[in-house]
């Protein structure tokens, strides 16, 4: 039903709207849930993801390219990092230490010719592990950014009227030059996950590729959950610093 290009208007199809989208909505809020601070909930992103949807919904613009499918998941995501980013505000100084820990990931790994430990990167820094781990956990929130905000920011410096449908892609087209830059990125990535510790590669391939949550993740290690989630930031903070490098 969401496929098409037709105006929906009735509450009953809206009802069958977001019944139907239900277990997208779940599912993205589940992937964001690591993110989650103390004062958040799941139930809490899934909220705010259907509120995403019925403002898609009411904004939905059939004349263009988009369907109401993708421009919808554009929204609910969208909806889910603002609830976040609203609740993870990160101060400048913080922001500072975030910097200067990547800078120690990237200086590091040039130095020692590898990847470098947890405590290779707290004795750097002169901070203990635990130290370590709390920046890494609050460097990826701070990296949480959401399209509608892009629109907010473009119609504040231009005075404008921003249309998220000029940056929505028509998915029933194919770019090559977008193609061969994607592919060429995946490559990279690939390889850069080789590059990282094996027990990292392999939390990285049962949280993305298998599914499991961390808990389950821990239980095949032989971890605690919390272990888990601070080896699956580290490894993250590993392959945003080297991806940086070749940007």
């Amino acid at each position: 039903m969401l496929g098409y290009k037709n105006y929906i208007v009735t509450e009953e199809e809206k009802e069958k709207i977001v019944e139907e989208m239900l277990p997208y909505i779940k599912y993205t809020a589940y992937r964001l849930s690591w993110r989650l601070p103390p004062q958040l909930t799941v139930d809490d992103l899934i909220s705010a993801g259907i509120i995403g949807l019925l403002d898609a919904i009411d904004k939905f613009n059939p004349s263009k390219k988009a369907t109401l499918k993708t421009y919808a998941e554009y929204r609910i995501k969208g909806a889910m990092l603002d609830e976040l980013r609203a609740a993870e505000w990160i101060p400048k100084h913080l922001q500072k230490k975030i910097n200067d820990l990547k800078n120690t990931y990237s200086e590091l790994e040039k130095k020692l010719g590898r990847p470098p430990s947890e405590e290779e990167v707290a004795e750097e820094m002169g901070l203990d592990v635990d130290e370590i781990f709390k920046l890494l956990n609050s460097a990826h929130k701070s990296t949480t950014l959401s399209i509608e905000g892009i629109g907010q920011r473009i119609d504040n410096k231009n005075d404008g009227d921003y249309n998220i449908y000029e940056h929505l892609e028509d998915e029933n087209s194919l770019n090559p030059f977008k193609q061969i830059e994607d592919k060429e990125k995946k490559h990279i990535l690939a390889e850069k996950i080789k590059n990282l510790p094996e027990r990292e590669q392999l939390i990285l391939s049962l949280y993305y590729w298998d599914e499991l949550t961390f808990k389950e993740i821990g239980e095949v290690l032989g971890v605690s959950e919390s272990r888990v989630s601070q080896l699956h930031s580290q490894a993250l903070m590993r392959l945003k610093v080297a991806m940086e490098e070749i940007a």
